[in-house]
């Protein structure tokens, strides 16, 4: 296995991505605390205008991911990938010129976030896809979770020096940083050059593009019921996580300082879960993924009872974990099951359907803050993550997927054998390559 990470060390393009993707996470750490602080010190704010600004960004994303999917299979997806990191480089710019000469009126800032989250919609559905196109498969676990703690490295990386930058000089100086990173990151994506591991086959129209990939996507219960799980899960993490908590941070925790210190907390959490993930192999990943969504219920909870901040930080650590593990999981398992000609495309039904309930978390988080109280309204959170849980694990076909690993229960060559259940396809679906290579793909 060592042999294997030391040969995806050595190969160009996929260190060219991995320095892209790295550069990418650098940027985006920058981003919350800045925004947060930053909106929430603007002349007459509320927790509201911080909602609406935050839900106009998840707006975009739920808008355009079904794009994304189909354009990620369609074009080059490191093109793809190039046109959403200029994008966050150019809001970035936009919001950090707004917040430093205080001229932000809600309208535009959330004009502008909704257009970072049209670029932001791009990502999910390339970097799904372009990963079975750079890595082999024996190699993809590997390569999933090395871009994972590259990533979780310069997001611990990106937080300490955000949060300095923001106590120090200001949150708009922080976006600024944020922004020229990404068009680092954009300028490196643009030097890849990549080969397709499957051609996409000839279609007549967006709409059958979107019909091909919606059977793939539904035909496979351990699919949808996991996305539906993080549909509400998300809802309720975006809402504690990005508005409610950072509320509770600034009147009782001590105000940015605090609030970087529990998502550096998070951060320490994400790179040992990724380091942990290159070598775990669970035998019933998707069972395994369902689970780990208990890990976003401690924090939340915690901040909703008033706990002490070195408690709320290490139950961030935990989230972190969780979270890195089963996004790699995840990843693996769907690049091993779906087609690589459609990857794309049903990793933006899977984002789509993540994504889907997060504008109305963040819209309702402002108002329930004032309504309830934000400690209540945490406590509603963790509960209601819980119970997804539940819910999802109560599916055969979350319980029985089987995985098989290249080299270990597949064929000679290295193929994966088929491991799906038959209660996990609801539908018969004729692939669209008849090699199911690859493992594949969160964030959540």
């Amino acid at each position: 296995m060592s042999q294997t990470r030391d040969l995806l060390l050595r190969d160009r393009r996929y260190l060219t991505l991995l320095s892209a993707r790295t550069l990418s996470m650098l940027a985006i750490s920058f981003a919350p605390v800045a925004l947060a602080f930053g909106i929430l010190d603007l002349p007459g704010a509320t927790a509201t205008t911080l909602s609406v600004v935050l839900a106009s960004e998840s707006a975009a994303i739920v808008v355009f991911t079904l794009a994304g999917g189909i354009i990620a299979d369609r074009y080059p997806r490191h093109r793809v990938l190039q046109s959403a990191e200029w994008t966050a480089a150019t809001v970035h710019a936009g919001l950090g010129t707004m917040i430093l000469t205080h001229h932000a009126p809600t309208a535009a800032l959330a004009a502008v976030a909704f257009v970072g989250g049209s670029g932001a919609a791009l990502v999910w559905p390339a970097l799904t896809g372009i990963v079975p196109d750079v890595v082999p498969v024996e190699a993809l676990q590997e390569g999933n979770a090395l871009l994972g703690i590259g990533g979780n490295i310069a997001r611990v990386a990106g937080l300490v020096a955000g949060g300095i930058v923001v106590v120090a000089v200001g949150p708009g100086w922080a976006l600024f940083a944020a922004a020229t990173t990404f068009g680092c990151s954009g300028l490196l994506v643009s030097l890849l050059r990549v080969t397709r591991t499957a051609a996409a086959p000839d279609r007549s129209s967006v709409l059958a593009d979107l019909r091909e990939g919606w059977a793939e996507f539904r035909s496979r219960q351990w699919l949808w019921v996991c996305v539906i799980q993080f549909s509400v899960l998300v809802m309720m993490w975006q809402a504690s996580h990005l508005v409610l908590g950072p509320v509770v941070a600034r009147t009782g925790l001590g105000g940015p300082a605090a609030w970087t210190k529990v998502l550096l907390g998070e951060s320490v959490g994400f790179i040992l879960g990724g380091l942990v993930s290159i070598r775990w192999r669970p035998r019933r990943p998707v069972l395994v993924v369902a689970v780990l969504g208990l890990g976003a219920v401690p924090t939340p909870l915690l901040l909703g009872l008033s706990a002490p901040l070195g408690a709320i930080v290490a139950a961030a650590f935990g989230l972190g974990f969780s979270f890195e593990l089963l996004t790699v999981v995840w990843q693996t398992t769907m690049q091993r099951e779906i087609p690589p000609g459609s990857l794309s495309r049903v990793s933006s039904y899977d984002a789509l359907g993540s994504l889907l309930l997060g504008p109305l978390g963040l819209v309702l988080a402002g108002p329930a803050s004032v309504a309830v109280g934000p400690h209540t309204a945490l406590l509603v959170c963790a509960g209601v993550i819980a119970g997804t849980v539940l819910f999802a694990v109560s599916f055969p076909g979350i319980r029985n997927l089987r995985a098989s690993y290249a080299g270990e229960l597949g064929s000679p060559s290295g193929e994966p054998v088929d491991p799906v259940d038959p209660v996990d396809r609801v539908s018969p679906v004729s692939p669209v390559s008849p090699l199911r290579a690859g493992s594949s793909t969160v964030v959540p």
